[in-house]
């Protein structure tokens, strides 16, 4: 091969390489949603009854906004005529869309969970910590012949887990992975000192109730409040009330997005800080 080949051989490769990468990375990001919506999404960890309850709320929900949107379409057309009637009535479909997007993983996983057998898991406690990125569950790590699992854990199952490294026997269901129980192999010998919870941690929690909640409400409160708006001609209102609701939600979404983002570096900055500290103490505590 000559040396002109060769150089164009490299040259491909460095094309080549980029776009590889790329769609590893895609490939990762995608499998990494698609298991997370397998386990329930925002909903997992929680009990089965809990979630259920939570699924019946949504359904009661989803029938108001239908009974809604079927007021719109009889009641406004009269007054406002058929197209602003119509722009009205979609913006409460998005609400439905979000729960459904939101609750309905997990509420079959819950359905599931309420008739399954649950399954034991067994291994060495690697950390406990009784504050998550979900809201009133702490977070349980195991070291297990598969690897390390985490797990998330009402704070009440962690009151007796030791600070040592000690064998763990978790009950697990099998869908929405809701610790039933926690029990403990051996002597306790370490009781385990919780740190305060940083406040940046309450507003991560927040963040993903409070989210779908101000996307429904920017979307329906901008749409109907133009809607409603008595302007002329109706097709052209009927799309200006549709683009304010997209734009009110697109809004929303952004400021949550930067906001969560922020958050997300305050946290890691607050666990290289810990970091650092434990390698102070563990250098410090050496013998010279």
């Amino acid at each position: 091969m000559g040396k002109k080949q060769v150089r164009q051989v490299r040259q491909q490769m460095r094309k080549v390489q980029p776009k590889q990468a790329a769609s590893n990375a895609q490939g990762a990001t995608r499998k990494q949603r698609e298991r997370f919506v397998q386990a329930g999404g925002m909903l997992q960890g929680y009990s089965p009854n809990y979630v259920i309850r939570i699924g019946y709320i949504s359904i009661a929900i989803a029938v108001v906004c239908v009974l809604i949107i079927a007021a719109c379409l009889v009641f406004l057309p009269p007054i406002y005529g058929w197209p602003d009637a119509v722009a009205a009535a979609i913006a409460w479909v998005f609400p439905i869309a979000l729960l459904a997007s939101f609750v309905a993983p997990g509420f079959r996983l819950a359905l599931k969970d309420r008739k399954a057998e649950p399954r034991l898991v067994q291994g060495q406690l690697v950390g406990a910590s009784s504050v998550s990125t979900s809201m009133g569950l702490g977070m349980l790590m195991v070291q297990t012949r598969g690897g390390t699992e985490q797990f998330l854990v009402p704070p009440a199952r962690l009151k007796q887990v030791p600070g040592n490294q000690v064998n763990v026997v978790l009950t697990v269901t099998p869908h929405l992975h809701h610790v039933k129980s926690v029990g403990v192999m051996g002597q306790r010998m370490v009781g385990r000192v919780e740190p305060p919870v940083p406040p940046v941690m309450r507003r991560l929690q927040l963040l993903p109730v409070l989210t779908p909640l101000a996307l429904a409400l920017g979307a329906v409160v901008g749409d109907d409040a133009v809607a409603l708006i008595p302007l002329s001609p109706s097709a052209i209102h009927a799309v200006l009330a549709v683009v304010a609701g997209a734009v009110l939600g697109g809004a929303v979404y952004g400021v949550s997005f930067l906001l969560q983002r922020r958050y997300m570096e305050q946290v890691q900055a607050l666990q290289a800080e810990g970091k650092a500290k434990d390698d102070r103490a563990e250098v410090e505590a050496r013998p010279p």
